[in-house]
């Protein structure tokens, strides 16, 4: 019985995909960062979608920006949760921005 090896190329994830991934979140600090397009109800939703993925893979300037957003901009008690939750993740692992929102939501 022979059994073939299998290539690098399968086993590696193409390059493109983080790549891709980096760009989406460079997008969405972006689109957060400018304010003119900030203001847009429709840019924060797209921004929010972004982050989303990076957030879940525990990237933590996302897990930041998203958790911000959903604290100041939702209004249901459900995903304000879920923003808090994102920004101790993120204060837990460093990110200054997330502990000072953390300050002032907590005190």
């Amino acid at each position: 019985m022979k059994f073939r090896s299998v290539s690098n190329s399968v086993i590696q994830a193409p390059s493109g995909v983080t790549e891709t991934r980096r760009f989406t979140l460079r997008v969405a600090v972006w689109l957060l960062d400018n304010p003119r397009l900030a203001a847009n109800y429709s840019v924060k939703h797209l921004a929010g979608r972004l982050l989303k993925q990076p957030a879940r893979e525990g990237v933590v300037m996302a897990q930041s920006r998203l958790g911000q957003l959903m604290c100041r901009e939702c209004g249901n008690a459900r995903d304000r949760r879920i923003g808090h939750d994102l920004l101790r993740q993120a204060a837990r692992a460093g990110d200054e921005r997330a502990q000072q929102e953390l300050a002032q939501i907590e005190g």
